[in-house]
């Protein structure tokens, strides 16, 4: 019986997002490829630094304790662009840190991104900016996880096994519509008569919308099977630069889909940042760089390059 992964939620994730690869990544640039995959192969045994990632990662797994081995419903998989033997120290270094990832896919130097619909990935988080581009352009939900700011200490990791994920609305969950009203018709005058007008008419899905709709599927799930006193393992905040009346259509556009966030913030203009130091999610989607530069240090940030804001 071959292995049920259309019924999994499954993460694709390149190594440069699961672990810190800065100083093979200086191997690479100073010595070229084939000095890169000696010096991978010789420190095969020696395990690489947990990535940004990482503690997203490990809390997604976790998601899978109390279901039999195969059973639960979080799924990794690991896409490089290394070549086996580079990855050797890969794999060992996951082994290290006890995360249950055992399918991959080595392509020796090119995209993985053409291979997300095989693997049913409902995201795909990689450090390299073109692959995460190609992915978005090939219509596959991608983010560039981002190196941290020099204040941050988002890569620490505490030892509480809640997930917390914070996505932008506009250009991440939803389509980038009301974005490009602002920025070809006028400006926030315009956004605004045009979000009054169409507040009944729910917004097209952005690149990220299949994976909320997951995230939300597996937290009715979790809110089935757990005790009554037991917390939620999941949760979710929208985090938007809209306000009223112009929140109408991010509701209208939910309640279409059938779906919730825990926490909804709209800020009307307020740093997200002050949301985030309190909330402190393991990912925050955004796909404005200029937000997301104000994030860092607060939320291990995740660019999604999609619509008029990355033209």
């Amino acid at each position: 019986m071959s292995y049920p992964i259309e019924d999994k939620i499954v993460i694709a994730i390149a190594s440069s997002a699961l672990f810190d690869l800065s100083e093979s990544d200086s191997v690479f640039k100073a010595e070229g490829e084939a000095a890169y995959r000696a010096w991978m192969y010789s420190r095969r045994d020696e395990p690489l630094d947990p990535g940004m990632a990482y503690p997203f990662i490990r809390r997604f797994l976790a998601l899978n304790r109390g279901y039999p081995a195969g059973e639960g419903p979080a799924e990794v998989v690991l896409l490089s662009k290394n070549d086996p033997e580079a990855g050797l120290r890969v794999f060992r270094s996951i082994k290290e840190l006890g995360l249950d990832i055992i399918r991959a896919a080595f392509l020796d130097g090119r995209s993985p991104y053409a291979y997300l619909p095989a693997f049913n990935a409902s995201l795909f988080l990689s450090a390299d900016p073109r692959d995460v581009e190609a992915a978005i352009a090939a219509g596959s939900p991608a983010g560039r996880v981002l190196s941290p700011g020099p204040d941050a200490d988002s890569a620490t990791d505490s030892e509480d096994d809640e997930l917390r994920i914070a996505f932008d609305f506009d250009g991440v969950v939803a389509d980038d519509e009301a974005e490009r009203v602002y920025r070809s018709a006028g400006g926030l005058a315009a956004f605004s008569e045009s979000e009054v007008s169409k507040a009944a008419l729910p917004l097209d899905p952005g690149p990220l919308k299949d994976f909320f709709v997951k995230l939300a599927a597996l937290q009715r799930h979790d809110e089935a099977i757990r005790s009554p006193d037991a917390a939620p393992r999941v949760r979710t905040a929208l985090v938007t630069a809209r306000n009223a009346p112009a929140h109408e259509r991010v509701v209208t556009s939910l309640a279409s889909w059938g779906l919730r966030a825990d926490e909804t913030f709209f800020l009307g203009g307020i740093e997200k940042r002050r949301i985030l130091e309190v909330f402190k999610p393991h990912l925050f989607f955004d796909d404005q760089m200029s937000h997301l530069a104000a994030a860092w240090g607060s939320a291990v940030c995740v660019h999604v390059p999609f619509g008029i804001a990355n033209r």
